[in-house]
């Protein structure tokens, strides 16, 4: 394994018609991956691979303690806040319900001492509140924080508590007003809290933008990174590979 795609979809409708091709792709170039599910049916991927179209929003804490005790699970998500797309007439109700959920699954995560995957959109306040509320009994290695999207002072905060980032194709998009700028905050984060992501099959790194991702496109990413850090990319290929093996406990 050379390269490490920490987050990626592979279960998606996306590859229904070439999936064993996409994952060959990765393998041959020596990507090794953490597939990323939200229910029961993709989470169950990681022991029987089969596809999946259903959403739910249980949490049957059973099961998952169950899947978690498998080796081929490494951590604990994607989870976390996201109000991005929350109605107005039911924004109070679905916060309130998505922070509910939230903390079971902090909880859940201690339990069974594996890290958090975390997705946060626009609710890095109360993602930090939370986070902080919980910061006495959270696992060595707290989780990571993927997809990252905030401020460098948000950034800073969730560091101090020990967390990790991981970056994907967004990266290498050029920078916009009054987006996260990524260039910097990579720049002044330890190079050893850094994660390659692809967030497959979204947001295709350049020269593959607008095209499906999968997770042999993580080497763009790796590249980039390697660029913004100043170091060479087998520097940063090392590094990554590293943090990667650390934090999901993999060889």
């Amino acid at each position: 394994m050379l390269y490490f795609d920490s987050h990626a979809h592979a279960h998606f409708e996306s590859y229904k018609n070439d999936r064993d091709e996409m994952l060959h792709r990765a393998f041959d170039a020596g990507v090794g991956m953490v597939t990323a599910g939200t229910q029961e049916e993709t989470s169950a991927l990681s022991e029987k691979a089969k596809e999946i179209n259903e959403r739910g929003e249980s949490f049957d804490s059973d099961f998952y303690k169950k899947l978690a005790a498998s080796s081929k699970v490494v951590a604990v998500g994607e989870c976390g806040l996201d109000y991005f797309h929350i109605p107005e007439n039911r924004k109070d109700e679905v916060k309130h319900k998505q922070k509910e959920a939230f903390i079971r699954q902090i909880e859940f995560s201690v339990d069974v001492k594996k890290p958090l995957i975390i997705h946060c959109r626009d609710a890095y306040d109360d993602l930090i509140q939370m986070l902080n509320a919980k910061k006495s009994v959270l696992n060595a290695v707290p989780g990571i924080i993927h997809f990252f999207s905030g401020t460098r002072d948000e950034a800073e905060q969730l560091l101090n508590m020990g967390f990790y980032f991981s970056f994907g194709g967004v990266i290498t998009f050029p920078p916009k007003k009054g987006k996260t700028d990524y260039a910097q905050i990579v720049k002044t984060m330890p190079i050893d809290r850094i994660l390659s992501e692809t967030d497959a099959p979204y947001v295709a790194p350049v020269p593959y933008r607008g095209t499906r991702n999968e997770p042999a496109y993580v080497i763009e990413v790796v590249k980039k990174l390697a660029e913004m850090e100043n170091i060479s990319l087998e520097e940063m290929r090392k590094c990554i590979l590293k943090n990667s093996k650390y934090v999901f406990r993999v060889v």
